[in-house]
């Protein structure tokens, strides 16, 4: 699941794919490169990173608020304990591992509508 994840995420237009800069050793950092403006980088938590996947499968991304509180409240998400360290984080999450292919496409939406919130561009 996450190999496929990884796959779609890197098709996203400006996204890199590399080493995190604010996680543990083995995660996959989703950076912007800078060429992509920041509709929101208040949220970004480090570099320009707006997400990052786990060595176990689950990712940290940041999400408009109320579409934060759709997936924690829908089970596919818990608020990050920095969520109320600063003003602009109240969307930043832990997004559980996909398990299925329906998981999976669960977890591609919400890493799209971070990549949206965060530069303020669809992903086509």
């Amino acid at each position: 699941m996450s190999e496929e994840l990884l796959r779609r995420v890197d098709a996203f237009p400006g996204v890199i794919l590399g080493a995190t800069r604010v996680s543990l050793p083995g995660a996959v950092g989703f950076r912007l490169g800078d060429n992509v403006t920041l509709e929101h980088p208040e949220v970004i938590v480090g570099g320009r990173e707006f997400a990052h996947l786990h060595p176990d499968g689950s990712l940290h991304a940041s999400l408009a608020p109320e579409t934060a509180e759709a997936a924690i409240t829908a089970g596919w998400a818990v608020s990050h304990p920095w969520a109320t360290q600063r003003v602009g984080w109240e969307g930043f999450v832990m997004i559980y591992t996909p398990h299925s292919e329906q998981e999976l496409e669960v977890v591609y939406d919400l890493v799209k509508a971070s990549y949206t919130f965060v530069t303020g561009n669809q992903i086509p």
